[in-house]
């Protein structure tokens, strides 16, 4: 089977007929895609899971509204941001975490984490990635690991292209300092 364009995806979706179809095609088609970059966000394997089911049902109740101003992915990664962006938060609420907290949690996380697959260069990689603040973090996972465009990245983030760049900039000099000191 080859993939299914979006466009076909979203008028299959609009007809009652075909929408759960559809739904499941969609899913086959972004669900890994979504699933690492909420990964790379939250680090634990079990939260990632959890927030791509929410990303999930956020789209099935609002994939008919979609005006199509955009791609269909960069609408799904907006809102997989958000639902990680607020994941992050709820958890520094719910626990009356600290912001350096949180992210000293996530590494020890991610050192412990038996899911994780990467080397030690890799782990290293991680470990300083999650010493960025975490609009640098995103912006860096997605230009370095899922390979989007800066435009791209801009309108999934609701960002200028050029406070990106500069913001991506600032991230690569962040990890090449860290990577350096360890």
């Amino acid at each position: 089977m080859t993939e299914i364009e979006d466009k076909e995806l979203l008028e299959k979706f609009r007809d009652e007929s075909t929408r759960s179809y559809a739904f499941n095609l969609l899913m086959r088609k972004y669900q890994q895609r979504l699933y690492w970059h909420i990964r790379r966000i939250v680090i634990d394997h079990d939260d990632a899971n959890d927030i791509v089911q929410n990303v999930f049902i956020k789209v099935w109740k609002s994939l008919d509204k979609f005006r199509e101003d955009s791609q269909l992915y960069t609408w799904l990664y907006r809102i997989a941001t958000n639902e990680s962006i607020s994941f992050l938060n709820s958890k520094k609420r719910r626990f009356f975490i600290p912001i350096g907290d949180v992210e000293h949690q996530l590494s020890v996380n991610l050192s412990h984490d038996s899911n994780f697959t990467g080397d030690k260069i890799m782990m290293k990689l991680q470990q300083a990635v999650l010493k960025l603040p975490t609009q640098q973090r995103i912006i860096f996972n997605m230009k370095y690991f899922d390979g989007l465009k800066y435009d791209e990245i801009a309108v999934i983030l609701n960002l200028t292209t050029g406070a990106l760049k500069a913001s991506y900039h600032h991230a690569v000099k962040k990890i090449e300092k860290h990577l350096v000191k360890h």
